[in-house]
C-alpha cells in the first residue's frame, strides 16, 4: 500500500471492539506518510506540526483540515498558534491508533502537495 493508496481510501467507521494497531502496523503505515509525522510514546497518537508565514495562512489549512476530516467522520485534534498548527490522530474509541489515522493524515500530505 502506497501513500496514494492511503489517499484513495476512505474511513471506515469504527466503534470499538476492533484492536488498535500493533507496533509493526503503525510502522507500515507511518512509513507511507511524510517524515515528519511522528508517534508518540504511548504508540496511540500520531502527529505532525505545519508551519505557515502568518494566521492568514494557518487558518486556511485549519479549514481544510475540518474539510478533510467532515468528509471522512474521523477527526484530528488540533492545537492553532500564529503561524504554527499541528494535527494529533488517534481513534478514540478504541483508544489507540487505527488505518483511519493514516488515509486521514496521508490526505492532509497530499493537500499540501498540491500547493492548498
Amino acid at each position: 500500500m502506497s501513500d496514494s493508496d492511503l489517499v484513495s481510501r476512505h474511513c471506515q467507521a469504527c466503534e470499538g471492539g476492533v484492536a488498535p494497531l500493533d507496533a509493526a502496523e503503525t510502522t507500515r503505515l507511518l512509513n507511507k506518510l511524510a517524515s515528519d509525522w511522528s508517534v508518540d510514546v504511548s504508540g496511540k497518537v500520531i502527529s505532525r506540526s505545519y508551519q505557515f508565514k502568518n494566521f492568514y495562512q494557518t487558518i486556511a489549512f485549519v479549514n481544510a483540515v475540518a474539510w478533510i476530516a467532515n468528509q471522512e467522520d474521523h477527526h484530528p485534534d488540533l492545537e492553532v498558534s500564529y503561524k504554527t498548527c499541528k494535527v494529533l490522530y488517534s481513534t478514540h474509541s478504541i483508544g489507540g491508533l487505527s488505518e483511519n489515522d493514516f488515509i486521514c493524515a496521508a490526505k492532509i500530505d497530499a493537500l499540501l502537495r498540491s500547493g492548498m
